[in-house]
């Protein structure tokens, strides 16, 4: 048995009303999973040395649940652009760019060392139409062994020539991914429609009949915009809802399910991500940055919805999931205040708690630093003032506002330290 000690000030979210905050505390680690958090070390372990980081917090590593690894090379490039302009100016020309793989291995190549760097060890992430650009950002996933979804994306209509794949061919270049990646330890296939104005009915049937026979799941976009939302109603007139469309196709049954942005839900939609248990994820950059909208989070978190946090890169132009954590409160009070009726801020301590436990959730016990949980960990110092007090809770917040990745001291993943 592995065991490691670490002391310093925890901090996690075991449920999504309130931070659970320990100073001083010794976290023992067996195996690369927690074990316990204690005031002192037990006799057990008398003889082992502790890692002590002092008054630094350590916190459980952030989960992204909504990334386009293709699009990081435009992070922050288009912003002025409304969501279709923007796709049709910018994402698909450089989407048409991974037919090349020593380009896609270029970028895929520094996307991963951004994540790591900025604390961000669990991940779901579209690729483009590409298998073998795709099969290049699973491979560098698996290799620094974080914990992802990916998987390539599918189109077969309503999108550029140069990207519009034939329907026979889309279904049969994925099953040859899903082919391809199986056993893996921490990186998994997932199927990846786009969104529905891009796939014929007749693509997300065939995608169902693959889920069914591989038992994986599915990642997409939802509701994103109100004329997306009114683009796919005119397109799949015969479903009460967009979530419908991927339900009666099979496709919320075999894995996880992931719903990009969800910000113009309707009752039926709502209906079927609760019995599904499938996973809306809020990306407030992105969604501010090509005015698609606010999701109503609070109003999704009452209603027991599981919501997580994604950074949308590049339409979210920052890899630094703690950004979102601040931004997804700050939106919730915008939405609150322009839209009070069933609308009200999420806490802090809400917001955390989705970049984490929730957005964990998908993978094998991660997310959390509760016993039991895999020790992927971040330590973060240089926090505090010298010159008045913070609660650990206080300097957590102040991370995810004013902090980056230089108060990233040191990162563990299933307890193995590592660096970007």
């Amino acid at each position: 048995m592995n065991v490691s000690i670490y002391r310093g000030t925890v901090v996690y979210a075991a449920e999504k009303e309130r931070l659970a905050a320990f100073s001083g505390a010794n976290i023992v680690v067996e195996d690369g999973f927690v074990k316990n958090v204690l005031k002192q070390v037990p006799e057990e372990y008398a003889g082992l040395t502790v890692k002590d980081f002092g008054d630094a917090l350590i916190i459980p590593a952030f989960s992204d649940l909504h990334i386009h690894a293709s699009q990081y090379a435009q992070r922050g490039v288009g912003m002025d652009k409304l969501l279709f302009e923007w796709l049709r100016d910018y994402t698909f020309p450089q989407e048409a760019k991974f037919a090349d793989c020593r380009y896609a291995e270029k970028v895929y190549d520094a996307l991963v060392k951004d994540l790591i760097r900025h604390g961000t060890f669990h991940a779901s992430i579209f690729t483009t139409i590409h298998t073998e650009a795709s099969d290049i950002l699973f491979r560098k996933l698996a290799e620094r062994g974080l914990y992802a979804y990916t998987g390539k994306v599918n189109m077969d209509c309503n999108a550029p020539d140069y990207l519009c794949e034939k329907t026979a061919e889309s279904l049969r270049d994925t099953e040859r991914f899903l082919l391809e990646h199986q056993g893996y330890a921490t990186v998994k296939p997932i199927l990846t429609p786009r969104f529905a104005p891009t796939c014929s009915e007749k693509l997300i049937k065939g995608l169902g009949k693959l889920a069914k026979k591989y038992a994986c799941g599915v990642q997409t976009h939802l509701v994103e915009s109100i004329a997306e939302a009114a683009w796919t109603k005119e397109l799949f007139p015969d479903y009460s809802c967009e979530t419908a469309i991927y339900e009666q196709a099979g496709l919320l049954d075999y894995g996880p399910s992931v719903f990009a942005h969800v910000i113009f839900p309707a009752r039926e939609d709502i209906t079927i991500l609760r019995k599904s248990r499938s996973v809306s994820v809020h990306c407030p950059d992105a969604t501010a940055n090509i005015t698609a909208g606010i999701m109503p989070a609070a109003a999704l978190l009452k209603a027991e919805l599981p919501v997580a946090v994604g950074t949308d890169i590049g339409a979210g132009p920052n890899p630094a999931v703690y950004r979102q954590i601040a931004r997804a409160v700050q939106l919730s009070k915008l939405k609150a205040f322009f839209e009070p009726e069933g609308n009200e801020p999420i806490s802090f301590a809400e917001a955390f708690y989705m970049a984490t436990k929730a957005g964990g959730s998908i993978f094998d016990r991660v997310g959390s630093l509760e016993p039991g949980y895999r020790f992927n960990a971040l330590v973060l110092d240089g926090l505090a003032d010298d010159f008045s007090e913070m609660t650990p809770e206080e300097q957590l917040e102040r991370f995810c506002y004013a902090g980056d990745d230089r108060n990233i001291i040191a990162r563990y993943l299933d307890g193995r330290e590592i660096s970007p």
